[in-house]
């Protein structure tokens, strides 16, 4: 996948998109035109820059995820702790418990992953 930053423009059309999903592009531009004022030039320029970007795809004019809204959060996240913390996530950790206090329930759940992790 190419870039898969987004703006915060951006953003809002993807999440668009993910809630509705599977859509008639015709509803998308509906859409588009009431929770963001575009028309639909703006909304189907925008359509295919994402699915150049490999986000969303357009097929026979239904438009759909490409990756879930989980999977892209989940790459923007190891994007973030690779160039901020050099890929180390222990790192990111500490750097963030030490700005706020996890809580037990936190610190549980990241307990979890670490056992799921050391199993499979």
């Amino acid at each position: 996948m190419e870039e898969t930053r987004l703006g915060a423009i951006e953003t809002r059309f993807a999440e668009l998109i993910w809630r509705h999903e599977p859509l008639p592009s015709g509803e998308l531009v509906k859409l588009c035109w009431e929770e963001l004022s575009w028309k639909k030039s703006t909304t189907y320029t925008v359509l295919k820059k994402l699915c150049e970007r490999g986000l969303f795809r357009n097929e026979n004019g239904v438009v759909s995820a490409a990756i879930s809204e989980e999977e892209f959060h989940a790459m923007q996240s190891e994007h973030f702790v690779e160039e901020t913390f050099d890929g180390s996530l222990p790192a990111f950790v500490a750097a963030f418990s030490r700005r706020k206090k996890l809580s037990q329930e936190e610190i549980a759940a990241l307990q979890a992953l670490i056992d799921q992790s050391r199993e499979g």
